[in-house]
């Protein structure tokens, strides 16, 4: 299929991807826009990954307070540059992730920040939960392996479903962030409080 001029643009303007990137993904696609588009944004992705390893000290510190009053949040967002820092394209991107902390109480940033004892016992309450349903033991461990990371998607945010579009997680909204800002974004640390809960939960 003969790629044209006007196809290229409405690709460019749609992704901000490059000229030469532009024309590459529509030959490989046949001209294919929707094939195109996910082409580019893999390989946004792919160098967004390797963008994610680099040094991020500057940033901002979103507040954000929901429901009257009743939740609020304070969030570090971390990217390279005082530049970025300033874009309007981070700062909304710190205010979804305060939103995503507001409405979803995940408790940790990252997996690896899960302590093992929460995990072994999530692990020992679908274990018994399986024993009572009277599930046979081979099956046993595939839901208890399931229900520790069902467990995991809901407390850690990086792997909670955005607010905005379930079919995204917040990992991958902050990789599609960097790849079109350009920059290693992090989620440096936060925290919720909620009008009413008790001390130390």
């Amino acid at each position: 299929m003969e790629i044209t001029t006007e196809m290229i643009k409405e690709l460019r303007a749609a992704t901000g991807a490059g000229m030469l990137d532009v024309r590459k993904a529509l030959q490989d696609a046949d001209g294919d826009f929707q094939k195109a588009v996910d082409f580019l944004r893999e390989k946004g992705m792919a160098t967004a990954a390797k963008r994610a390893d680099r040094d991020a000290s500057n940033g901002i510190v979103e507040m954000y307070s929901h429901g009257g009053g009743r939740v609020g949040v304070m969030v570090e967002v971390n990217c390279e540059t005082d530049f970025v820092a300033r874009s309007e394209k981070f700062r909304n991107l710190a205010h979804e992730i305060a939103l995503q902390i507001a409405a979803s109480a995940p408790r940790y940033v990252r997996e690896n920040e899960v302590p093992q004892a929460e995990l072994d016992h999530e692990a020992e309450i679908a274990r018994a939960r399986a024993k009572e349903e009277g599930k046979p033991e081979a099956v046993t461990e595939k839901i208890v392996t399931g229900r520790v990371e069902k467990y995991k998607d809901e407390v850690v945010l990086m792997r909670q479903a955005y607010i905005r579009d379930e079919g995204l997680n917040i990992e991958k909204l902050i990789l599609q962030n960097i790849a079109v800002i350009g920059e290693s974004i992090i989620v440096r640390r936060f925290q919720r409080w909620e009008l009413g809960e008790k001390l130390g939960d």
